[in-house]
């Protein structure tokens, strides 16, 4: 505004008056132009494109926008604003794959830095370099991305599962020797031994690990479906002005596995109704195979009558309809106490889609439909699904009504935009580009990004890991060799001379020491240090060699 009324003044003045206003309108342009002010429009359109906001937006109130608009526009808000540090909440909830893509290459440029709370895994693995777990009310961090995070939380909890059981096993041999010898000329001494072990327990005593409660999940079909699941010929719907895909073609059989990709709107839904002879097409047809039984989970669940209470609805699902089946099949599910005589309505989206899940997986489907199953599902629910799923479509022989039988019997449909979960389960896809195409590769995810680059298939970074395992028989061999079976009786015949408290001593020493090792081995911090890590590991190692030859030696004696 200051630029345009100085623009006006120039107008109506000469001489001196106008040379100062010329220089004053300089000195504002200057300033608009250090600020990006020009640029701004076009930043403006970058982010708002990038997040997936179609130009036809732009001049709509924001107060008639969906849900899912507005969500991406409040996100586009704090982008633009360039702040110091953004706090991210499930940013990627409402964002079609295309602009999650955009959105991790905008976080890893931001010069800031970045909190971000998701159950994204693939946007954690690219953009995260430090990782929170809020645990049993406490803040567990770990180094590096997603897949180092499950890779060290993974260690940390066989550590101090690791570190439980020892302590544990020491506690019974103590117990053990206490209750041998509570009465005869070793009382006192046991009497002894009962005080320091109440005194262990009670300063050093060590909880077993706890893992978060997770679905009891598993898909099995009942009945085999005939070779051809569905089939499409020239599947072609038009809305007046907007074709969603024209002339598709498509023959899924038995065992496939196929995800359905591509931007809001673009008709994947659709495409899956007809497919499913739900829905009548504009032109062409789909036909589905013989004995196909049809499991179908819809990202909206419009076919819940959500008055009914979780066993209620959960009910009609269980082999004799009792509410006693029906609220073990809710407890399997993570719905305890009153949480089962709650009605759906009253339910989070992904309580409800757990409910959803429950009723699916005891119908036996030998097709699985399932639209954005993940979006309100945690990471651990999200991954037993996948793990459920990866069994469903598992090559095996579970039926023998025919000598022919190969392949999996379970064939999956699969709508997402979890890129992890795609990548994990399907090997083909259908991909809408928004414009009318829906185009079939075959292949994973992970193939089609890296068709899209135009880079050759980055195999060599896949193998190096496994590859070393060829290589280690001969090591393994070689340093078996030195096993020497008769060193351990010469340690037992010096091991015999020890005195029995002297022996006993050296095992509390030694028991002192790996314990030691082991409380910090179950301390997050320790992960935070690799050569901190290996260290203790290495002496831990050290240690048990050590104390096995004179726990057999007590062992003997008792």
């Amino acid at each position: 505004q200051p630029l345009e009324d100085t623009a006006v003044k120039m107008g109506l003045v000469v001489g001196d008056e106008l040379d100062k206003l010329l220089a004053q309108y300089a000195k504002l342009e200057e300033r608009i132009n250090a600020a990006g002010g020009y640029a701004v429009d076009h930043k403006i359109d970058q982010v708002l494109h990038g997040l997936g906001v179609p130009d036809a937006v732009f001049n709509v109130k924001t107060a008639d926008l969906s849900g899912g608009q507005k969500g991406r526009l409040a996100l586009a808000k704090l982008l633009l604003a360039e702040p110091d540090i953004l706090l991210l909440d499930e940013p990627t909830n409402h964002l079609d794959i295309a602009g999650r893509v955009w959105l991790e290459e905008f976080l890893r440029d931001f010069p800031g830095a970045v909190i971000v709370i998701s159950h994204d895994r693939w946007l954690l693995d690219r953009v995260a370099h430090k990782i929170y777990e809020l645990e049993m009310g406490q803040l567990v961090e770990y180094p590096g991305n997603y897949a180092k995070f499950r890779e060290l939380r993974a260690l940390r909890v066989l550590d101090a599962q690791r570190a439980f059981d020892k302590q544990q096993t020491k506690i019974k041999q103590e117990q053990a020797f206490i209750d041998r010898y509570r009465a005869g000329q070793r009382a006192k001494q046991a009497q002894g031994r009962e005080k320091r072990l109440e005194r262990y327990k009670r300063d050093q005593g060590l909880e077993a690990p706890m893992e978060l409660d997770s679905m009891k999940l598993s898909f099995s079909p009942k009945a085999r479906s005939g070779d051809q699941v569905v089939t499409a010929e020239d599947l072609t719907v038009e809305y007046p002005g907007k074709p969603l895909f024209n002339g598709f073609n498509l023959a899924l059989k038995r065992g496939d596995r196929l995800g359905v990709i591509g931007p809001n709107g673009a008709g994947k839904s659709t495409l899956i109704r007809c497919l499913l002879e739900e829905q009548q097409p504009t032109s062409g047809g789909a036909k589905r195979g013989a004995q196909v039984d049809v499991g179908h989970f819809s990202q909206t669940h419009e076919h819940l009558d959500t008055s009914r209470t979780v066993v209620e609805y959960l009910q009609r699902f269980v082999p004799n309809e009792t509410e006693q089946e029906a609220r073990d099949l809710a407890g399997a599910f993570l719905f305890s106490g009153l949480d089962q005589d709650k009605p759906l309505s009253v339910l989070s989206g992904g309580e409800r889609s757990r409910a959803v899940l429950a009723g699916l997986m005891t119908q036996g489907h030998n097709l699985m439909v399932l639209d954005e199953p993940t979006n309100h599902l945690d990471i651990p629910s999200a991954e037993r699904l996948e793990e459920a799923l990866k069994k469903y479509v598992t090559n095996e022989k579970r039926y023998s009504t025919t000598s022919s039988n190969s392949g999996a019997e379970g064939t999956l449909i699969l709508i997402t935009h979890d890129r992890m979960l795609l990548d994990h389960l399907v090997d083909q896809l259908i991909i809408f580009d928004g414009n009318g195409q829906a185009t079939h590769f075959q292949g994973t995810y992970s193939d089609y990004q890296r068709e899209q680059a135009k880079t050759p298939p980055a195999s060599n970074g896949d193998a190096v890991t496994p590859q070393p395992a060829p290589a280690n028989p001969k090591p393994e061999k070689q340093a078996q060799k030195p096993k020497p079976k008769s060193k351990p009786k010469n340690k037992n015949k010096a091991l015999a001379g020890l005195s029995q408290s002297d022996l006993e001593a050296k095992i509390e020493q030694l028991e002192s020491q790996i314990a030691d090792i082991d409380t910090q081995l179950a301390d997050p911090e320790t992960y935070r240090d690799k050569d901190k890590f290996n260290t203790l590991q290495n002496e831990r190692d050290s240690l048990a060699r050590k104390l096995t030859p004179l726990e057999t030696e007590w062992s003997s004696r008792a």
